[in-house]
């Protein structure tokens, strides 16, 4: 059985995403600082603070056996040039990057020793670039350099990394009070993403069909990429 390990497990698309590999028939590990959201045999939640540097290393090398990473934890803090949330820049910066880096360094080199891996990193398509985004979407742009780059390292060995980004979909961080004033634009299809939309597709890239896409930023938008 495939064993998977999936931060933020415990709510939004996280939580889709080790629901789907479950039902895929994936052992699934969840990194979490939030309660198990998910009863089953095949599924066990780890407690780790994500920001914790030493407990996340500690976290990783428990679990360097894993034959996949998707990191999904996120979170957001909005604000414009002249009055940016340095704190919740921070916070995004070592949930989103340096936790990605300290779980690669860590399980990526176990993969690649062994001959086969996969990686997803959740982004954004907001990493292009949004008035009052500036902190988050350099956060989730970091990330497609990271997995590209990590890519370009390990291709040869079996091992493929790749960036899963969305644009607005159904979650609780759609109600996060820290961005009360700006409602999410729909995509041209005229709803949010649902996250077990954005599963099913890092479920598939998980595969053994996908081991020829590495080192990509596959964008799952409604169709909001369409006029780019």
């Amino acid at each position: 059985m495939k064993h998977a390990l999936v931060t933020g497990s415990s709510s939004g698309i996280g939580r889709a995403i080790a629901s789907a590999l479950l039902d895929a028939g994936w052992r699934v590990t969840g990194l979490d600082r939030a309660d198990a959201a998910i009863s089953h045999t095949a599924y066990t939640h780890q407690f780790v603070d994500l920001t914790d540097s030493a407990a996340l290393t500690t976290a990783a090398q428990a679990h360097a056996d894993v034959d996949a990473l998707v990191h999904a934890a996120g979170v957001l803090r909005v604000g414009n040039v002249g009055a940016l949330d340095h704190a919740g820049g921070e916070l995004m910066w070592k949930l989103h990057v340096d936790a990605a880096s300290r779980l690669a360094d860590v399980l990526v080199p176990a993969m690649a020793a062994r001959g086969s891996g996969r990686v997803v990193l959740i982004g954004s398509r907001v990493a292009a670039g949004k008035a009052g985004r500036s902190q988050y979407a350099a956060t989730k742009a970091a990330l497609i350099a990271l997995a590209k780059s990590w890519a370009a390292e390990v291709a040869a060995r079996g091992v493929t990394v790749n960036v899963v980004s969305p644009a607005a979909t159904a979650t609780g961080m759609l109600a996060d009070p820290k961005r009360a004033t700006e409602a999410p634009v729909l995509p041209p299809i005229g709803r949010l993403i649902e996250p077990a939309e954005v599963a099913a597709l890092v479920t598939f890239l998980l595969s053994a069909s996908a081991a020829a896409i590495t080192g990509q930023d596959v964008q799952i938008c409604g169709g909001s990429s369409l006029n780019r």
